[in-house]
């Protein structure tokens, strides 16, 4: 069976480590300028080319967002910024505005274009526009079906990319001006979006100005445009058959350990189906495992029907998880056995806790002695990125995280 690719969020240098080493095949990621996600961290031209030079070692790809829809004061700095990317070997850059894509393919005709779901493409007429044009691949707008999918890859020959996990937005392909209205010069379509969907909301009858009417659900009043998180692991056959190219992870303001965790998942998922389709089942490990980070409920989306009343989350805007991230395996000392840790929230003796290694299975233990870097003994690692160690004859691999049930402070 044909390798399908497994495509990640890097929101920074340490999300896109994690992705690699967690089994993703590239990642997408985008520069201090022209991408949807402008309270990233994002990269600068320098970390922008450690980061494509360091994929490129790896045998991995990066692709780079350009999909701002651009006002006139943002089209001058583009040309030089796409030869910058080009001169750094970027796989590919993603684009949703037809000037940029024009632009583009005047500066860098070499340069691989992807079309980001922001161009809301929906239907097989639309996908063969933007292949005739010259784009490489195809991301499908949230709202295609897996049948849709699967048509337009009969009839158009070019790569398809579609959302596998990750948050939802309750406009049309992304494309919502909510943020503009709530805020001054906070353009969600230029990566400003503050989400504003996720608000809780009352209602002002016109004639009666000041005076708010609670649209109730329960208690805590209700979240009227707050969709529920995409999962696709339960039909990761029907991506493959559908002729996808790549599943993409949403999630480059997401922290490390939801990139670690994702991912490892849908690698294992995806492996574990090209191996051997006619056999392949959903283990309950990898389900259990997306509950760990901080996500809302899972839907389907529009995958194999339209989404219902069933999709949104009315009664809360939080998210929910059942474990903590709490610290980041730097080495193990084989010859004194212990994990050395970089502390990332507060740990003490006594708690259970379990690693997420890159490659071996989830090892869970209780935190009987800790140490500091000279050796002696201490109660708790309480200073941020504090270095401690965790004696344990078992053996983990440096790179994996360190968790903790939410709300379980003691074994």
């Amino acid at each position: 069976m044909q390798h399908m690719e497994l495509l990640a969020p890097a929101g920074n240098m340490d999300k896109l480590k994690a992705a690699f080493l967690y089994g993703a095949d590239a990642v997408y990621l985008g520069g201090k300028s022209f991408g949807l996600r402008a309270f990233s961290d994002n990269f600068s031209p320098e970390e922008m080319k450690e980061a494509i030079f360091y994929a490129h070692k790896l045998g991995k790809k990066v692709y780079v967002t350009v999909n701002i829809f651009p006002k006139h004061e943002d089209l001058p700095a583009l040309p030089s910024y796409l030869k910058q990317l080009y001169e750094f070997h970027a796989d590919a850059v993603l684009v949703a505005d037809p000037g940029i894509f024009g632009i583009v393919r005047e500066v860098v005709p070499n340069l691989p274009v992807h079309i980001s779901t922001q161009a809301n493409t929906t239907n097989w007429a639309a996908v063969k526009f933007w292949h005739d044009q010259g784009a490489s691949r195809v991301v499908m707008a949230r709202e295609v079906s897996l049948h849709d999918i699967h048509e337009i890859h009969d009839r158009v020959p070019v790569e398809l990319e579609g959302f596998v996990h990750g948050a939802m937005c309750i406009s049309y392909s992304g494309r919502c001006l909510l943020s503009n209205y709530f805020t001054q010069n906070r353009d969600s379509n230029r990566g400003q979006c503050v989400q504003c969907c996720r608000f809780k909301y009352n209602i002002v009858e016109e004639t009666r100005p000041g005076e708010y009417f609670p649209v109730v659900e329960d208690e805590r009043g209700t979240y009227i445009f707050n969709s529920k998180d995409l999962c696709m692991l339960p039909y990761i056959p029907d991506m493959y058959e559908a002729g996808l190219t790549s599943l993409k992870i949403e999630g480059r303001m997401k922290s490390v350990h939801y990139v670690a965790t994702v991912v490892k998942v849908y690698r294992e998922a995806m492996d574990a189906y090209e191996k051997d389709p006619s056999h392949f089942t959903i283990k309950p490990e990898w389900v259990e495992e997306l509950e760990k980070i901080s996500h809302r409920p899972y839907t389907r989306g529009f995958a194999v029907s339209r989404p219902t009343e069933a999709d949104q989350v009315y009664s809360h805007s939080s998210n929910t998880q059942t474990h903590e991230f709490i610290g980041v395996v730097k080495s193990y000392d084989e010859v004194q056995q212990i994990i050395w840790i970089e502390q990332r929230n507060h740990f003490k003796v006594g708690q259970e806790v379990e690693f997420l290694q890159p490659h071996e299975n989830i090892v869970r233990i209780e935190i009987k002695t800790l140490v500091n870097e000279e050796g002696l003994p201490i109660d708790a690692a309480r200073h941020p990125k504090e270095c401690v160690g965790i004696p344990s004859p078992i053996r983990i691999e440096p790179h994996s995280l360190l968790r903790r049930k939410v709300g379980k402070t003691n074994a």
